[in-house]
């Protein structure tokens, strides 16, 4: 395989993952802006559902070497520092 073969797989491989990220993060927000509250089991169970899957999304890329393990950890660690800004967000809203 060529060098620029194996960084446009690895490249768009990073994008794929980052957009499952963003997805997450959509749905969350839909979800509180449809005013359902973070501690709602639903809620709970699917954000722990998502962020399982892009987790094992994640690992299986590293495993392919398509994207190195801290790139991998920084797309979750991104993605949980936004959604605990949305949720605190969500925290000054409601006591508003």
């Amino acid at each position: 395989m060529s060098s620029n073969v194996a960084l446009e797989e690895n490249q768009q491989a990073l994008a794929l993952l980052k957009a499952d990220a963003d997805q997450i993060l959509q749905l969350i927000k839909v979800q509180m802006d449809n005013l359902t509250m973070p501690q709602c089991p639903l809620y709970e169970e699917v954000l722990d559902t998502q962020m399982y899957g892009l987790s094992r999304e994640i690992h299986f890329a590293v495993r392919l070497k398509l994207i190195n393990e801290s790139t991998g950890k920084e797309i979750l660690e991104n993605l949980e520092q936004e959604l605990g800004a949305l949720h605190e967000a969500y925290q000054k809203h409601k006591s508003s």
